[in-house]
C-alpha cells in the first residue's frame, strides 16, 4: 500500500502521516531525508524527532538514493520528505538536474519490498510566482515526481489546515 500525503508548509501533513502510520501493525521504519544545513533545519529535525519519540520507529537517515536503503521486507516505511529528497538529488556534489526518473524508480523499488509506504511531500507550485531558473526546475521536478507517484499510489491525501482531504482513495484516519 502506497499513500502520498501532500500539502503546503506547516499544514499538518507530517502529523497526519504519523497518525496514519501508527495504524500499521508491523515493524516501522522512518526514512529521514533532510540534510541539517542550518539552524532552521535543526529545529525542524528536533521537532520531528520529538513527534516520533516513544513510537517505536527505527530511524534511517537517507538523504539520497532511497531505492538502495537496506530494510527488512514487509515492513512499514514513512518517508519524509520528498521535497528534501528532490533537492538533495538535484543539488548534491554529483548533481542530477532532472531527478524525477531516478526518484520515481527508487520509490517503486522501495515499495516492492515493503508492506506499507507513506510518503510526505510538499505542494510548491501553487503560488504563481516566477523564481530563478534553478528553483523553477526544482518546482517542475518535484511536481512531476508527485504526479507520477500519484498515478501508482493507492491513496493521495492533501492536508489543508490540518484536515486530510482525499484526492485518490480514502481518508483512513
Amino acid at each position: 500500500m502506497i499513500t502520498l500525503v501532500t500539502g503546503g508548509s506547516k499544514c499538518g501533513k507530517s502529523r497526519y502521516a504519523e497518525k496514519l502510520f501508527s495504524l500499521f501493525g508491523g515493524e516501522k521504519y522512518y526514512i529521514a531525508t533532510m540534510v541539517p544545513f542550518g539552524a532552521e533545519a535543526w529545529e525542524i529535525i528536533a521537532r520531528h524527532r520529538k513527534m516520533r519519540e516513544g513510537k517505536g520507529y527505527v530511524t534511517v537517515e537517507c538523504q539520497r538514493d532511497v531505492g538502495s536503503v537496506e530494510v527488512p521486507e514487509n515492513i512499514g516505511i514513512l518517508l519524509e520528505c520528498m521535497g528534501n529528497l528532490c533537492a538533495n538529488e538535484m543539488f548534491a556534489e554529483n548533481d542530477i538536474l532532472k531527478p524525477a526518473d531516478k526518484i520515481v524508480s527508487d520509490i517503486k523499488s522501495l515499495s516492492e519490498r515493503v508492506s506499507e509506504l507513506i510518503i510526505v511531500t510538499n505542494e510548491v507550485s501553487c503560488d504563481g510566482i516566477d523564481y530563478s531558473p534553478e528553483t523553477m526546475l526544482y518546482i517542475s521536478q518535484l511536481s512531476e515526481i508527485n504526479r507520477r507517484i500519484s498515478e501508482f499510489a493507492d491513496n493521495v491525501i492533501e492536508c489543508v489546515y490540518g484536515i486530510p482531504v482525499p484526492r485518490k482513495g480514502a481518508v483512513i484516519c
